[in-house]
């Protein structure tokens, strides 16, 4: 109701005054804002698992590489995970501009107790940064939005391609300046950088709020004091169980990372699957949704395959560059972590040209449809990491291997990427049933959230001895490959459930 009165009265973007770019003034903010926040979360993932596994006397855990990779996975997970209820948050309690600024915050708490040079608060610190992440990921984007004049607006597009080479720069960035001082000076002071990286994303956001529409302050659907009471007690109940199941084990000493790393992997392909279950067994649905929920099932499968190989890159690809690769290339010598910075360099380098493609494609009448591009990302997916076994035998002792084996399956994975990762955001929206258009977004991330917490249970099951190793490689790049033909020997079915979307 506020929404909607609001919208009425209040223009998204003053007409006259300064602008960003031919854009409203608010899109600096959020540009610069999400550029320090992903700034901070790549730079920490660059060392994440390398400072897990490296020894003690180097200032490392001295983690097992199958133990630190799950733990990755997991909190990798648990990130887009928690952009369900972040997005909850702000419609229910707080809008999307309080919601951010408290996701910021906590973002950077978690990040200064990463710097704390102590095994408790580094893990303790993961969690706060995962809760962040989860309540600032799923609200700025929507302030973007917020910024124009309905769907249509000729410039929201635009405004979003803006917004997300933010996205990029920041992740580019982020391993060469945050990567460099972790592995060159010290670790914890790495992990501190990240955190002042955070701290003047706040800052900015903070400073320049003024900017963003009044929209993004609005709680759109207000909670109940009734439904307030019912969800603080479910809470509650939850919390307390956890409290004395955990209190139990800690307190009889039998208490290990494990269960910690089970119980949420667990959960992460739960989830997805009790969340169709519900959609699947809405009655107010009709036949025609529910069977473009049966063709969307097939999209969300093969995306939580794609990220399960591909969040790696910052797990066992990264102790690859750390272990087997040459950190030096034209006489050049480089930390490994710089390899993490290829990714979105090629996206910077290829999303135009991507782009040009498919509408290049569309006015000859060739573009291919979804499911065949869907298919297409699996297949170069599970190639790179084909070629991660080629690279993983040609490193067999103690040889280390060309830079270029790596900056090849970055460079693969990318194109893979961006024939999957934009179509799939695109093939959501449109097979939404109405009643769900808002969450489906939500679901989608859950994607990643399953991709992941299949790697973490691969790597728990698997153990040290086999992660990281040539057939670990070969049996992933092998399942994707399958799925990616797999879709593709079934595209004319899923095409059908898809009815009108194509």
């Amino acid at each position: 109701m506020a929404s909607t009165t609001l919208e009425a009265g209040v223009q998204s973007a003053p007409p006259g005054g300064k602008t960003f770019l031919g854009h409203p003034r608010g899109l600096a903010t959020l540009f610069m804002s999400e550029m320090w926040e992903r700034f901070s979360y790549y730079g920490m993932r660059a060392l994440l698992v390398l400072y897990m596994t490296t020894e003690h006397v180097k200032g490392g855990l001295e983690i097992q590489l199958a133990t630190a990779t799950a733990v990755y996975s997991v909190y990798t997970a648990m990130v887009y995970l928690l952009a369900l209820p972040g997005g909850w948050i702000a419609d229910r309690f707080l809008g999307a501009r309080k919601t951010v600024a408290l996701g910021g915050t906590i973002i950077m708490v978690g990040h200064f107790m990463l710097a704390i040079p102590s095994t408790v608060t580094f893990f303790a610190g993961l969690v706060p940064i995962a809760v962040g992440s989860g309540l600032l990921k799923a609200n700025i984007s929507t302030m973007v939005g917020h910024l124009y004049d309905g769907p249509n607006d000729p410039r929201r597009d635009g405004g979003f391609t803006i917004f997300y080479m933010g996205v990029n720069i920041g992740a580019f960035l982020a391993p060469l300046v945050i990567g460099t001082v972790g592995q060159n000076v010290n670790w914890h002071l790495g992990f501190a950088l990240a955190g002042v990286g955070m701290a003047l994303g706040l800052l900015q956001f903070l400073l320049g709020t003024r900017h963003v529409s009044p929209r993004s302050s609005v709680v759109n659907s207000p909670i109940t004091p009734e439904e307030k009471r019912r969800v603080f007690k479910q809470a509650g109940m939850w919390l307390a169980i956890a409290v004395v199941f955990y209190g139990v084990v800690v307190g009889t000493g039998h208490f290990t990372i494990d269960w910690a790393l089970w119980p949420l992997s667990i959960a992460g392909l739960t989830i997805p699957v009790f969340v169709f279950a519900k959609v699947k067994r809405d009655k107010d649905l009709t036949a025609d949704d529910k069977s473009k929920m049966s063709g969307y099932i097939w999209f969300f499968v093969a995306a939580a395959v794609f990220w399960m190989i591909y969040d790696q890159s910052g797990s066992t690809l990264s102790v690859f560059a750390k272990d087997h690769t040459s950190s030096t290339l034209f006489g050049f010598d480089f930390p490994s972590s710089w390899f993490q910075s290829l990714n979105p360099l090629y996206i910077m380098i290829l999303a135009p040209v991507f782009a040009w493609l498919w509408v290049a494609l569309a006015r000859k009448n060739k573009n291919p449809s979804t499911t065949v591009k869907f298919a297409f990302g699996l297949v170069m997916v599970g190639a790179s990491f084909m070629i991660m076994m080629l690279a993983m035998a040609a490193a067999s002792g103690d040889a280390k291997v060309t830079p270029l084996w790596l900056a090849t399956v970055y460079l693969v994975q990318t194109v893979g990427e961006l024939t999957l990762s934009p179509v799939g955001l695109s093939v959501t929206t449109k097979l939404a049933p109405a009643k769900y258009a808002s969450q489906m977004v939500g679901v989608w991330f859950l994607a990643v959230t399953a991709g992941d917490c299949v790697a973490a249970i691969f790597s728990l099951v698997l153990g040290d001895k086999v992660v990281g190793s040539t057939w670990y490689f070969a049996f992933q790049g092998a399942m994707a490959i399958v799925a990616g033909f797999a879709l593709w020997m079934y595209r004319k079915r899923v095409v059908k459930l898809m009815g009108d979307v194509h």
